[in-house]
């Protein structure tokens, strides 16, 4: 893998390198390099398989973080890739041409995040989430008890306690 982290670091700006001896090696590059790199690595070096494409949402910086993470079935080897991309009017380009179902990933994460996949088949159409129209649900700043509470009529019995002093009254009784 060393050879290979080289090799890139040669051919595209590579900020971050997370080595692990149990999973995957990450790398971090700006979201602009994404498809000249991972092009590279399905054409140059055997990494054929997209394993998977997740999302998180770093609202504290204004950003997304997608980390496509690829196969080399021959090499038995994982590669994450890291980008970032702001989460304003979030975009970015899509893999569906290098990988088919990558529009089924970028589906889903336009549908829960809002992050547009432009020219990405069907990435407009609903999924998951039939006749949402709300914030997307998977942001940080969506507000799953204000949206409960407006959607859902309180069912008789149920209350609401405080986790810290419920646990505290669970744990220690007597006190």
């Amino acid at each position: 893998m060393n050879e290979l982290i080289n090799h890139l670091k040669e051919r595209f700006p590579i900020y971050d390198v997370v080595e692990s001896t149990t999973g995957p090696t990450f790398v971090s590059l700006d979201a602009a390099k994404l498809i000249p790199m991972i092009t590279s690595l399905k054409t140059n070096h055997g990494f054929k398989i997209l394993v998977i494409l997740s999302t998180v949402d770093w609202i504290e910086d204004g950003k997304f973080q997608l980390t496509y993470i690829i196969n080399n079935p021959d090499e038995k080897t994982d590669l994450g890739i890291r980008i970032f991309i702001d989460r304003e009017n979030a975009s970015m380009e899509s893999i569906h041409k290098l990988w088919v179902f990558a529009a089924t990933f970028q589906r889903e994460i336009k549908e829960m995040y809002g992050i547009d996949f432009p020219g990405s088949p069907g990435v407009d159409d609903q999924f998951l989430l039939e006749g949402w129209d709300e914030m997307p649900p998977m942001r940080r700043d969506f507000d799953t008890k204000k949206y409960s509470e407006d959607t859902f009529f309180p069912r008789p019995g149920r209350e609401t306690n405080d986790p810290a002093e419920y646990m505290k009254q669970k744990l220690y009784p007597d006190e």
